[in-house]
């Protein structure tokens, strides 16, 4: 057991923060620590780079999502310009390392590579005494959550580790555990019983489109699209916190004339997405970390659209490798696409088998129960 755990997310996006929580539930329902505390690191540094980080992020996401990408290709660069980035983190989060040394934590779980980068500093400095985990939450790794001081990384994928590995990291330093979600994704759910429960026809093809805690993203034009489907199917739309999202797309729905095989039901910022993802075949959207092990958990196939330039582009060359995801870059294909998809049921149907054997929703348990191996060892 320890003593004092500090698990560390920032809020540039929602994905860090999720898988964050996840390891804090896990960490509480094992009783593997008499205080553990889920911290966002952005609210320990200044205003200006608090926006940086999280503001001007969904900002980029919705208007440049090229420089993002530009930026990510730019960064990853492993080993290199790593002072001048830290010089920079370590002048805007102060009131940060002023919170861990006061906290003095056992060991940190970074879900995020700014905390895991002070932390290694501090360690090497001798300012901080923890052990560090860190927790990569993209299917890929970036040159940006390399550090030199840590105990253990946990990765999604044996390539990822081999790729750690090569880059200098011991490969008894690494776990492929997956990416942490909420452990109720681990819970069979019949199929059945979750349309039942939100009002859902039993037989029609569910597609369940996301637009994320945020509400961010093209969300009305890939409905507008899809209701050129042949397929009778029904269509779960994810508004998030944008309710004026959720309103424009009502009003899409109820303009839709009853001849066609479509129809569509939104859902607000829901913390039902576990039953959502249950009652559906398929998940449409930008492939996103979390979200993609989510859906691998359920056995979804995922419809790759527009994914953020960088890791999201990296997280779509894994699923497309695996067989467990198509990709459409045209809009007006999309219908198609999808039609084509469901006229293969038996390639459906494999690809759905193919994601099963892909997912890992216990990560969050395999994360823990490895850090309190380590502990044992330690103690021992």
């Amino acid at each position: 057991m320890f003593d004092k755990v500090l698990v560390l997310s920032v809020s540039a996006g929602s994905g860090h923060t999720r898988a964050a929580e996840a390891i804090e539930q896990v960490l509480n329902q094992e009783r593997a620590a008499r205080d553990v505390r889920h911290v966002d690191a952005l609210e320990y540094t200044n205003k200006v780079f608090h926006n940086l980080y999280s503001k001007a992020y969904i900002d980029v996401v919705n208007k440049a999502p090229y420089m993002l990408g530009w930026l990510y290709d730019q960064l990853d660069r492993p080993w290199q310009n790593w002072r001048l980035k830290l010089a920079f983190d370590k002048f805007n989060t102060r009131p940060f390392v002023r919170m861990l040394q006061d906290y003095d934590p056992d060991i940190t779980i970074c879900t995020h590579f700014l905390p895991a980068e002070i932390i290694s500093w501090l360690k090497a400095k001798r300012r901080l005494s923890c052990a560090q985990a860190i927790v990569v939450t993209d299917f890929d790794v970036h040159a940006m959550w390399l550090c030199h001081h840590y105990e253990h990384y946990f990765v999604a994928l044996e390539e990822t580790r081999v790729h750690l590995n090569q880059l200098g990291i011991p490969g008894a330093k690494i776990s492929v555990s997956g990416i942490p979600i909420d452990p109720i994704f681990s819970m069979p759910k019949e199929k059945s019983a979750m349309r039942r429960k939100h009002g859902l026809d039993l037989e029609k093809t569910t597609i369940l489109l996301s637009a994320g805690g945020f509400g961010v993203g093209p969300i009305q034009n890939l409905v507008s699209s899809l209701t050129e489907l042949r397929h009778t199917t029904q269509i779960l739309v994810i508004c998030g916190h944008n309710r004026e999202l959720k309103n424009r797309v009502d009003k899409l729905s109820a303009s839709l004339s009853t001849t066609r095989p479509i129809t569509v039901k939104t859902f607000g910022y829901t913390r039902e997405m576990d039953e959502l993802m249950a009652a559906s075949d398929m998940v449409l959207g930008k492939p996103g970390g979390l979200t993609t092990a989510e859906a691998l958990s359920k056995g979804l196939v995922f419809v790759i659209v527009n994914p953020i330039p960088g890791q999201e582009e990296r997280n779509a060359d894994h699923l497309l490798e695996e067989g467990v995801a198509i990709r459409c870059n045209n809009l007006p294909a999309l219908a198609y696409k999808i039609d084509r998809l469901l006229d293969d049921r038996p390639r459906f149907e494999a690809m759905r088998s193919k994601a099963w054997a892909l997912s890992r929703p216990n990560a969050a348990h395999e994360i823990v129960s490895k850090l309190l191996s380590l502990r044992e060892g330690q103690d021992s």
